[in-house]
């Protein structure tokens, strides 16, 4: 499948809706989380060696908001246990038709499992390894405690989540140098102040950012035993939580 060149908020007569993960987006995807995210392809790839690392045998991996199936495919990768098994998750039916010809394309034997779902309506059981990359922020806030409290309460002893997020600061002053920052990288990556503009709009209801704190405090409430941050390039940050 080729990949193709974002462009959808180039066209000014474009109607910039509030985002979703249609199949406009699903299209473009590859290129526009490379582009617009800084560090996705380390997140990514380090998903997989954690999941290689932490993987119990007998156990599942989930992968929740899987949108085109790259932390899944990172994580098979690195699973060496032929019992373990793959669960992706996403809500998008866009998203999850080619996600399931990404992963039909790869030849590794760990079993993947598709699933197009709400990720509260999805039982986490029997887990050893859980990847959230960039999923949590389009959770209603009222709902994450409960979330991250089902993952936690599906995860084996032992077992790890891992949570990738764009961050808010509580320091005004390093938000708005943190999030011009995140602008002159999607600048650098042939975005235009139009495209960075209308896409900033068509997020501001849907992607809810917190800060580090706010997901540290929400992890350890949830029951896991201790978290820190692995990963930060500038307003984007990955936590591992150990159970």
């Amino acid at each position: 499948m080729t990949d193709s060149r974002d462009t959808i908020y180039a066209d000014p007569l474009h109607d910039s809706k509030l985002f979703t993960f249609d199949d406009s987006v699903a299209r473009v995807f590859p290129d526009m989380i490379r582009r617009s995210v800084p560090g996705y392809p380390t997140i990514v790839a380090m998903s997989g060696l954690l999941a290689g690392r932490y993987a119990l045998p007998g156990s599942n991996l989930y992968d929740l908001g899987c949108s085109l199936g790259a932390s899944t495919l990172a994580m098979r990768q690195n699973v060496r246990h032929p019992d373990c098994r793959i669960v992706a998750v996403d809500n998008s039916p866009a998203m999850l038709a080619r996600c399931r010809s990404v992963v039909a394309t790869d030849t590794r034997d760990v079993p993947v499992t598709l699933l197009c779902a709400d990720l509260l309506d999805v039982s986490i059981d029997n887990a050893s390894v859980v990847v959230l990359n960039f999923t949590l922020q389009f959770i209603a806030r009222e709902r994450r405690d409960e979330l991250l409290a089902a993952i936690c309460a599906g995860l084996r002893p032992g077992g790890i989540m891992v949570l990738s997020e764009k961050v808010i600061f509580a320091d005004p002053h390093l938000d708005a140098l943190n999030t011009e920052l995140h602008h002159q990288f999607k600048r650098a990556n042939g975005y235009s102040d139009l495209e960075i503009a209308r896409k900033r709009s068509a997020l501001e209801n849907v992607l809810l950012p917190e800060t580090l704190q706010q997901h540290k405090q929400r992890i350890v409430s949830a029951g896991f035993s201790s978290c820190d941050v692995w990963f930060q390039c500038f307003n984007f940050a990955s936590i591992i939580a150990l159970k």
